[in-house]
C-alpha cells in the first residue's frame, strides 16, 4: 500500500516536472534559432515642415526598442529582418473651433512610410503608413509643447512599428 502510493506520488511528480508551461513577457513571436539579425535604417525626414532633432531621435528610439526588447543582434544592413523609411509629414491642424470661429485646439501629426523585409519569412515583408498625433491647447504655442508633443509621438509610432513587426498584432 505504502509502496504503491510511493509510485503513484513519483509518477505524478515526474507527470508534472515534464510539463512545460512558456510565456513571452515582451511579446514578441521570433523564431530565434532562424533570425539572428536586424537592420534599421536610418529614417530621412522629408516632410515640408522639419522639425530638426525628430528623425535623429525617432532613429535611435526605433533601434533601442529592438536592442531593449529582443535578443536580435542590430547590424548596420543585410540583417535577417529589415526595417526601412522616411518621414513623409509633420503637419499642424486646427481642430477645435469656437463659437468667434477661431481655432481652439490643435493636432500635431507625424506620418512615416515604413518598409519591412523578413529574410527568413518573404510572406511578413510590408510597406506600410503609420501614423501618430498629440493635441495640444491653443492657450500654449507650438514653441512650446512641441518637445514633449514629439516624444510622445515618436514613442507610439515606435510601439506601432514593433508589435506590427515582429509581435505580429
Amino acid at each position: 500500500m505504502k509502496r504503491n502510493l510511493l509510485y503513484l506520488i513519483l509518477l505524478l511528480f515526474v507527470g508534472l516536472s515534464s510539463c512545460v508551461v512558456s510565456y513571452k513577457f515582451n511579446g514578441t513571436s521570433i523564431d530565434y534559432t532562424k533570425i539572428k539579425t536586424i537592420s534599421v535604417a536610418d529614417f530621412p525626414n522629408q516632410a515640408s515642415l522639419v522639425y530638426p532633432s525628430l528623425a535623429p531621435d525617432f532613429n535611435e528610439k526605433l533601434k533601442d526598442e529592438y536592442s531593449s526588447k529582443t535578443r536580435l543582434k542590430l547590424v548596420p544592413r543585410d540583417g535577417d529582418l529589415q526595417i526601412s523609411g522616411e518621414i513623409v509629414d509633420y503637419e499642424l491642424i486646427q481642430i477645435g473651433v469656437n463659437a468667434a470661429g477661431t481655432s481652439t485646439k490643435t493636432k500635431l501629426q507625424i506620418t512615416l512610410n515604413v518598409r519591412f523585409t523578413n529574410k527568413v519569412n518573404p510572406s511578413e515583408d510590408f510597406e506600410q503608413r503609420f501614423v501618430s498625433y498629440q493635441e495640444f491647447s491653443n492657450d500654449q504655442t507650438i514653441n512650446q509643447v512641441q518637445d514633449e508633443l514629439n516624444q510622445q509621438i515618436i514613442e507610439d509610432l515606435v510601439n506601432q512599428i514593433f508589435n506590427r513587426t515582429v509581435a505580429n498584432w
